[in-house]
């Protein structure tokens, strides 16, 4: 395995509240040499999402994860199943596909909350969700102009009417703090990743899905019509193979992915439960999942048990020098915007890996020129919902049927490959520096 940052960002980075929330569970690892129709790596939605949909369409499905159940973003991340998947303005996906190839992204956008809400009721998932829609907070005047011209898009857009609250309104609604005004879009909800993601796959294993963990592949290659996936204990075959690792990919599984995805980190702070004088003293007592137009954009909501989640992007390596930096930063940040909470503790951080594309938008289709290989990958800090829709689509596409989704071309145009390849890296502090001015 070849991958771009120092091994720390691919470990556990930091205590991660989520996983407190949920009863131990593991998977065994690949063990003995076997053959499988179909072959996932990575556990996370994309790949539990898939692997259920194949296992229920009575397809013979192994996934392999690399670490335990919920190591990657789908058991670290904020738990803002929402509208995105793509970082590319609308501008630049009506430029790129046309007017009929946007309304098909941003319909395919609700559909993946549609698909994420669908496998919560279906499978009986106690996941915590709550929030009505997702609540757009701008941090300027300037964002709050711009946000009152864009609700008027949303109609036609997503098909339904955003909500729009003035600066002199925010406290009767809750939302305490230093903005200008807020547009609540009603589509999507808050959950608690790590249980959404047990409750996919428990039900992948009820359908019939192998799931093994401690499993990571470490070669993949086609041979006499197989695809063989080297794993440390055993190599596992298979006839076609869905590539669902996102943030933690590396470059040469397969080669063709080499340069094709940006891995960057995010962090996540979480307070300890706030009482109803703290939440009161801030002016935040919204379960609204929220975040602000800022390009580096800070994303938080109140937990149901009166915490309060806090993240942003986090730094631009994993040493034990910028992991400080970040922490102490993100700790400023948040205080800068709720400076009630100061002496509020702090009772968990941890940080993980995020994906962009060079494109701005995901990629979920069979990969060029490597016959019965296929992705599912970039959702730009946006997969709970998009990566579970992902795993939907990716289980039609890769058994050569229709996909049951509309499969919008936003997402079929092969990823461009970065600059300076195994370096790219170097490209984040530049964009991030440009992004900090284009925030003031």
């Amino acid at each position: 395995m070849k991958r771009i940052y120092e091994a720390a960002a691919y470990g556990p980075q930091g205590a991660c509240f989520w996983a407190e929330t949920v009863p131990p569970m593991d998977w065994p690892a690949l063990e003995a040499p076997r053959h499988t129709e179909i072959a996932v790596i990575g556990g996370g939605f994309t790949g539990l999402s898939a692997a259920l949909h194949l296992a229920q369409d009575g397809v013979e499905v192994v996934l392999l994860e690399a670490e335990h159940p919920g190591y990657g973003a789908s058991g670290r991340n904020g738990g803002f199943c929402c509208l995105g998947g793509a970082k590319a303005p609308h501008s630049l996906l009506r430029k790129r596909h046309g007017e009929q190839g946007l309304r098909e992204w941003c319909q395919t956008e609700r559909a993946a909350i549609e698909t994420a809400a669908a496998l919560i009721a279906a499978h009986g998932i106690d996941a915590d969700t709550h929030s009505e829609g997702e609540t757009l907070l701008a941090h300027t005047k300037r964002a709050w102009a711009s946000l009152r011209e864009s609700a008027g898009t949303l109609p036609a857009l997503y098909g339904v009417t955003p909500r729009l609250t003035p600066r002199e309104e925010l406290a009767d609604e809750g939302l305490g703090g230093p903005f200008h005004g807020a547009m609540t879009t009603p589509l999507g909800f808050a959950l608690n990743p790590r249980k959404y993601h047990a409750g996919l796959a428990r039900a992948a294993q009820t359908a019939g899905a192998t799931l093994h963990g401690h499993s990571p592949v470490t070669a993949l290659r086609h041979l006499d019509g197989k695809w063989h996936l080297t794993t440390p204990r055993a190599t596992l075959t298979a006839d076609r193979v869905i590539l669902a690792t996102n943030g933690y990919s590396s470059e040469d599984l397969p080669d063709w992915l080499r340069g094709r995805y940006m891995p960057v980190q995010s962090s996540v702070i979480v307070t300890e439960p706030l009482s109803e004088a703290q939440r009161a003293a801030a002016g935040w007592t919204s379960r609204q999942m929220a975040y602000d137009t800022r390009q580096l954009l800070h994303y938080f909501r109140l937990l149901p048990d009166n915490r309060f989640l806090f993240g942003m992007r986090g730094g631009l390596t994993a040493t034990p020098r910028a992991q400080k930096a970040i922490s102490a930063k993100i700790r400023r940040e948040f205080h800068a915007m709720f400076p009630a909470w100061k002496q509020v503790a702090i009772s968990h951080e941890w940080a993980g890996l995020v994906c962009l594309m060079a494109r701005l938008s995901p990629y979920v289709s069979a990969v060029p020129d490597h016959p019965g290989l296929f992705a599912g990958m970039g959702f730009h800090g946006n997969g709970v919902a998009m990566g579970s829709h992902a795993g939907l689509l990716l289980a039609d596409i890769a058994q050569g049927r229709r996909p049951r989704a509309r499969h919008p071309l936003v997402m079929q145009a092969p990823p461009a490959r970065f600059p300076l390849g195994g370096f790219r890296r170097a490209l984040l502090a530049p964009a991030y520096f440009g992004a900090a001015l284009f925030d003031l």
